[in-house]
């Protein structure tokens, strides 16, 4: 996209430069947004994220428009589906001799919205009123929906050759060449099924890598380095609030850290 320049200043340069985002967009997303003519604001509205933004500025994946789905979601029958356990997924995925860590394309961008329930997800912005034609962020059902949906492309292969994990497949083997062999089956099936990968934050017959943040290798589980950056640089909290939010962050690591739960029991609010 070519770079804009608007006359005034701060907020006001910011709502020009987002509102061009989305008017390119509205114009091109057709393959996912389709346009409804329509009398009225029953739709969806946009929203904007703390940083005052209706589309959020991401380094790697780029912008991503938000639209408040509340009031569909309390509407919503809930999908329990679950997700896999992590502390066994990668119990499972530790020792392994290589590796191939592949990252979905768009995510839920890859499931398409039957016709009849398309309109649900209509939203109204200044260029027009539009509803998805496939699955956005957003929606309370959309994890569990798109997990289901990669569990049964994947089935056979799950727990024995590969982890999945949402978009994050994670594909093994106790050798080079039994990797390989798995991930060309996995691939396979990806073509079989259209399901797209990102190439460009997949990594192919590596003998290690970060998965949910955990380093795992044949050398087991190990904790990811710059996580435990982060979490050092965390303020000191000041409220209950912080302090819950901090356990969270240090609670993630817990396995590795003896008598956690001990540790912390002075400072947790309950």
């Amino acid at each position: 996209m070519a770079a804009l320049y608007c006359g005034g200043s701060g907020d006001e340069q910011r709502w020009w430069w987002q509102a061009a985002v989305l008017k390119v967009d509205a114009q091109q997303e057709q393959r996912r947004w389709m346009n409804i003519n329509r009398n009225g604001g029953d739709g969806n509205s946009l929203v904007v994220n703390e940083k005052k933004e209706i589309v959020p500025t991401r380094t790697v994946t780029g912008w991503r428009v938000c639209i408040d789905y509340r009031k569909l979601n309390d509407a919503t029958q809930k999908d329990h589906f679950p997700l896999p356990f992590i502390d066994q997924m990668l119990e499972r995925l530790s020792g392994q001799q290589f590796y191939c860590f592949l990252d979905g394309f768009s995510g839920y961008f890859q499931i398409p919205i039957a016709p009849e329930d398309q309109e649900k997800t209509t939203f109204t912005c200044p260029y027009g009123t539009f509803a998805y034609r496939r699955m956005p962020f957003g929606l309370c059902n959309a994890p569990a929906t798109f997990q289901r949906c990669m569990v049964a492309i994947l089935q056979d292969m799950i727990e024995t050759s590969m982890e999945v994990f949402m978009d994050d497949f994670s594909v093994f083997g106790s050798s080079f060449d039994q990797c390989l062999i798995n991930l060309e089956k996995m691939l396979r099936r990806c073509v079989e099924t259209n399901l797209m990968l990102n190439w460009e934050k997949c990594h192919f017959m590596v003998t290690e890598g970060i998965v949910l943040g955990h380093k795992i290798s044949r050398d087991g589980i190990q904790v990811d380095k710059a996580k435990i950056e982060t979490i050092s640089k965390l303020p000191p909290p000041t409220s209950v609030k912080a302090v819950r939010s901090f356990l969270g962050h240090a609670g993630f690591y817990r396995r590795f850290i003896k008598d956690f739960s001990k540790i912390t029991r002075p400072i947790n609010p309950g």
